[in-house]
């Protein structure tokens, strides 16, 4: 590939000119100024809590359906993550769990744009602008969706992406991206990024207690390629979403709902249907890859039995949780294989319980 070549040729692997044009082409494509490239997801929502300046004694409210990253950058912070109800249909945070779960010591929220459905950030930005509380987006899943015609990832102070090769925008490896519209936060970001040193230099001198968190150069090669067709890419899932939605209209099937509003990318196309497990296990015995998101929601993780979540105390989640399976979905899926999903999705249900 002659990205690949380039960087080669270059010798330029970390820090090199292809990181800085896909970092100011991301940041051009969501009008905001800085963009800071990481490791990973995980770490671009690890060094977006630790430059709000979160820690021990701090909460942050988020969602039990994601992928535990969210949560662990709250925990590797030494704040505590508090989780909260979703809609049912849509996945996504409910607003007014969120209100009744703040206090005094909530010190932001992170919505999570789950399974390339925007979170409703109509709602959740003025119950947080109100009381002051910052909002880090989880986008790891939702490049390019949108709520009221807003992009995901410029509706809070920072927003996190994640790159790894299944997201919607995939490198050749981990990767991950932080966007802000804020100087002061994007130099802090920077400096956590690359070892606490202030800018992208190597100097030696060390301000705060950092990370070696930068996405590499050829990776950034790979991405810069792969970018002009992301909005291709999308709307093929788009498609193919809307055909699933057609095939599974007469099955007793609940397809994922897009709020009103919501312009969903369809990283994942999650549906909820009753005896979950025994369908999961029939799918994959008749070659369709359907895959659980996930199998334990984080309050009941064993990682998080400190904080005293029981079963039963988020009902909403826990029950949708008990149902949700994830059909294959991906721009390149053929009409002619989504109707064989379904088809065995369907012989499933006639044969019963």
């Amino acid at each position: 590939m002659p990205a690949i070549r380039s960087v080669a040729e270059e010798a330029a692997f970390i820090r090199g000119p292809a990181l800085t044009d896909f970092e100011e082409r991301f940041a051009d494509l969501h009008n905001i100024k800085h963009a800071i490239g990481v490791a990973s997801g995980t770490d671009a929502l690890s060094i977006s809590v630790r430059t709000l300046e979160i820690g021990p004694g701090d909460e942050v409210v988020t969602v039990p359906n994601t992928w535990i990253s969210t949560a662990f950058a709250i925990s590797h912070a030494g704040a505590t993550p508090v989780f909260v109800e979703i809609n049912p249909d849509t996945h996504q945070m409910d607003p007014a769990a969120l209100e009744k779960a703040l206090t005094p010591r909530t010190k932001a929220v992170i919505p999570v744009h789950l399974f390339g459905h925007p979170a409703p950030m109509s709602d959740i930005g003025p119950i947080c602008q109100r009381r002051g509380i910052k909002i880090v987006e989880d986008v790891a899943q939702a490049p390019l969706a949108r709520e009221q015609g807003r992009l995901a990832g410029t509706l809070g102070d920072m927003a996190c992406f994640s790159f790894y090769p299944s997201k919607n925008l995939g490198a050749y490896g981990d990767g991950g991206l932080i966007l802000t519209d804020n100087d002061d936060l994007a130099a802090t970001a920077l400096r956590f990024s690359n070892y606490g040193q202030n800018g992208t230099i190597m100097s030696g001198v060390h301000d705060t207690v950092g990370y070696n968190s930068r996405l590499d150069s050829l990776q950034a090669a790979i991405l810069l390629r792969k970018l002009p067709y992301l909005r291709e890419w999308t709307e093929a899932r788009r498609r193919a979403a809307a055909r699933y939605d057609e095939l599974l209209e007469p099955l007793p099937v609940k397809c994922p709902a897009a709020a009103p509003g919501a312009e969903p990318v369809y990283h994942l196309y999650v549906v909820q249907i009753d005896n979950r497990d025994a369908c999961h296990a029939y799918l994959r015995e008749n070659g369709v890859m359907a895959q659980l998101h996930y199998p334990i929601p984080l309050h009941l993780q064993k990682c998080y039995r400190n904080l005293g979540y029981k079963e039963g105390d988020l009902p909403i989640s826990e029950g949708v949780n008990r149902r949700i399976l994830s059909l294959p979905i991906y721009p390149e899926i053929t009409d002619e294989q989504i109707k064989r999903v379904v088809d065995v999705l369907a012989r499933f249900i006639e044969s019963g319980p």
